[in-house]
């Protein structure tokens, strides 16, 4: 197929993907339900991540507390079942990072729904920056002393098990931690696509007192996923690659996510006219803004012809990097 058709192609798709059955745009209005057409969210379960549930099970005998890290924009979703299953009765603290990215008016709704979910201690971190890092080693010192040291009541030092699905920065916080109590630099490898950590790694120190060590671990996602919106929430944070969901669309459910939150900074940001339920004007916009055009060859009767193209695909990715860096907001999916 050449470039020129697939161009069209992906345009069509886009077309189809909003003026489906009960999604057409009404001027004035937005959709107010999302048409997933069908789809499923292929399941991304690779062998490392399969192993790494395997090994962090063995690693529970030597842990005294569980920091789970997710990601603030999806504070109540994707939060894998067996990983809730892996806490047992140890503590728990829930890190929720990129707070920088989330809206923080709904902070407290989130936190009194955790709370019912029986999820109490809940800390909203920014490991970028190194804010509210802090007050982690505090709480999971309260937390252990105030609880049974199961195997390890003989042991002075705090050992740490990291947990999480991918992507959500959970070496991010080990560093964040060393920077702050040791005045130390990175001592794991951080990544913005899913699977960086590939194997359960050595302890590592993070505070010299209280002397605590944290344990990084690979992020696990469910091997299927049963509900197709999750899925797509947890892509939008890079959880999932791109290209396993479609950066199609991704991008259509960014859009209407953003409508739908009344969030309508796009509008400015790309020069558009009004705010739009329609992803392909939407992409076109990005597109010009972001000068993501190709030259293609078209094949005329008086010969080739070359023809500069909006690239759709570039766009969608440009869309998408754009929200995941806050550039269109700082929004909360859930």
């Amino acid at each position: 197929m050449c470039a020129a058709t697939a161009m069209r192609g992906w345009a069509g798709a886009l077309r189809a993907a909003v003026t489906g059955p009960g999604t057409g745009t009404v001027p004035g209005r937005f959709r107010e339900r999302f048409d997933f057409g069908g789809r499923d969210v292929a399941s991304w379960f690779p062998g490392h991540m399969a192993k790494g549930l395997r090994q962090m099970r063995a690693s529970l005998r030597r842990a005294d507390c569980l920091i789970e890290v997710h990601d603030a924009r999806i504070p109540l979703s994707g939060r894998n079942p067996v990983l809730q299953e892996v806490l047992g009765i140890r503590p728990h603290i829930l890190v929720l990072n990129k707070m920088d990215l989330a809206d923080p008016r709904q902070q407290p709704t989130i936190l009194e729904r955790l709370k019912q979910q029986g999820c109490p201690h809940v800390v909203f971190v920014d490991c970028q920056h190194d804010v509210n890092v802090k007050k982690i080693v505090p709480l999971v010192t309260k937390l252990v002393d105030s609880s049974p040291r199961f195997h390890r009541a003989e042991s002075t030092e705090y050992n740490i098990l990291v947990i999480g699905v991918p992507n959500m920065g959970k070496s991010s916080l080990i560093n964040s931690l060393r920077r702050l109590h040791l005045k130390k630099g990175k001592a794991t490898i951080v990544g913005g696509e899913p699977g960086i950590t590939k194997a359960v790694l050595t302890k590592i120190q993070v505070c010299e007192k209280p002397l605590m060590y944290l344990v990084d671990t690979p992020g696990v996602l469910p091997p299927k996923l049963g509900d197709v919106e999750t899925g797509m929430k947890l892509a939008l944070c890079g959880a999932i690659r791109d290209h396993l969901v479609g950066e199609d669309i991704m991008a259509d459910y960014l859009l209407y996510t953003l409508n739908k939150q009344q969030q309508f900074r796009y509008v400015q940001r790309y020069g558009l006219a009004e705010a739009c339920d329609d992803i392909e004007p939407v992409l076109k916009r990005v597109a010009f803004a972001q000068g993501r055009t190709q030259k293609v060859k078209m094949l005329t009767g008086t010969g080739n012809v070359n023809v500069t193209m909006l690239n759709y695909p570039a766009a969608a990715y440009e869309f998408l990097r754009d929200f995941r860096a806050g550039c269109l907001g700082r929004v909360t999916l859930d």
